[in-house]
């Protein structure tokens, strides 16, 4: 058994030739669209556009398809779990009721609770593409570089680009220590029952774990050999200067935000949009 939850891209694209600084400008005001407005008009424009971005990045499925299925089922599972603990949300916040039908004792599905499930379900729709582009398109140097040009320490930066570079090497440890095993006679192919091979998972999570900790306290002592951290601000090989499309990009999404504000709060008036009214 093999897992792969993501690789970066080597694609030589648009979005691969932006500064990290950009990018990350640009993923956050994105986001913040997203995340401040639950108007499905606003949700189903920003999918639109991150799948078209998407595309441009020319990240394939085989590079996401783990970290893609490991998403769908937070979404069923959130989905589910708010209709099962407030089956009412929906009717509280657009202040009206049109059932569709009853189900049992006090969860009946009304258009309302729909509405405001589906523009919920749809905001982590619009939001993971996104996220999943910036990681995959940028480099963890160049992305640490990003973040402490931003504001943040160094030090804080630096860490984010070495659990990013530690991915890779978690994976091809996790399928080597498994090959091994199953060498051995570990049977981890769907053979054999789902006990099984939760039981026989753990012959191979324990030496991962050893190999992790033995290469953190590697990882630890050349950064102290080399006296990390001693300074309080350092320089980037990788950091990238600020470029025409890099200031064209902001500007586009910087307009997408401040559309998306006045839609909220000076159109509907509220971070809801109510075609109920």
């Amino acid at each position: 058994m093999k897992i792969n939850l993501f690789t970066q891209s080597r694609e030589d694209t648009f979005l691969r030739r932006m500064s990290g600084v950009a990018k990350l400008v640009c993923f956050l005001l994105l986001t913040f669209t997203v995340m401040l407005s639950y108007d499905i008009r606003v949700i189903a424009f920003t999918i639109i556009l991150s799948f078209v971005m998407f595309h441009i990045s020319k990240v394939t499925w085989r590079q996401i398809r783990v970290i893609a299925c490991i998403l769908l089922l937070f979404l069923l599972l959130n989905a589910l779990f708010t209709f099962l603990l407030a089956p009412e949300q929906g009717v509280k916040i657009y202040g009206s009721r049109h059932e569709i039908f009853h189900i049992a004792g006090r969860y009946t599905l009304t258009q309302e609770q729909l509405l405001y499930m589906s523009s919920k379900l749809l905001k982590y729709v619009a939001v993971a593409p996104l996220g999943l582009i910036f990681f995959l398109c940028t480099d963890p140097s160049e992305l640490a570089a990003s973040l402490n040009g931003i504001g943040m320490p160094y030090k804080g930066a630096y860490a984010v680009s070495l659990t990013l570079r530690y991915f890779p090497d978690l994976q091809r440890d996790y399928n080597n220590i498994s090959m091994s095993q199953q060498a051995r006679g570990l049977e981890m192919s769907k053979k054999a029952g789902f006990a099984s091979r939760v039981k026989n998972a753990l012959a191979i999570i324990v030496p991962l774990i050893f190999s992790t900790l033995e290469r953190i306290e590697v990882i630890s002592n050349a950064m102290d050999l080399r006296a990390f951290g001693k300074h309080k601000k350092r320089t980037w090989y990788s950091a990238r200067k600020i470029s025409r499309q890099d200031i064209l990009a902001i500007a586009v999404t910087a307009l997408i935000f401040a559309v998306s504000l006045y839609i909220t709060f000076f159109i509907n008036h509220s971070r809801f949009y109510d075609p109920f009214a």
